[in-house]
């Protein structure tokens, strides 16, 4: 296995989540210093509803899962490792804090 590099937080949210969204994205940027992405309104790359990326060191993983576990609320969480291999990263090594969902691989595919 490649090493890990740093993770991805991915917010998932419906359209009628979009404020709880916006502001469990607020929370993390009031609270951490990570690099926030856009928050789509739309699937997005393999993500197949609304979602919002965190960008998370090595060394910060053990600060924000709890955080995130405590404060999502309603809202699902999907977190992979970054280790360059892209359809590994988005299928082995996941977690969800909340339901999980399929996501769109095809992408990642040769």
């Amino acid at each position: 296995m490649s090493s890990i590099h740093s993770y991805h937080a991915h917010i998932y949210f419906e359209p009628d989540q979009l404020a709880k969204a916006e502001d469990l994205v607020e929370r993390v940027r009031s609270n951490f210093d990570f690099e926030i992405g856009r928050i789509w309104n739309k699937p997005i790359g393999p993500h197949p509803i609304g979602s919002c990326q965190i960008i998370v060191t090595q060394k910060d993983f053990g600060k924000i899962i709890p955080w995130l576990m405590k404060e999502r609320g309603e809202l699902d969480i999907f977190i992979h490792a970054n280790t360059g291999d892209d359809l590994a990263d988005h299928t082995q090594f996941v977690g969800w804090l909340g339901k999980s969902y399929e996501l769109n691989l095809e992408m990642f595919k040769d």
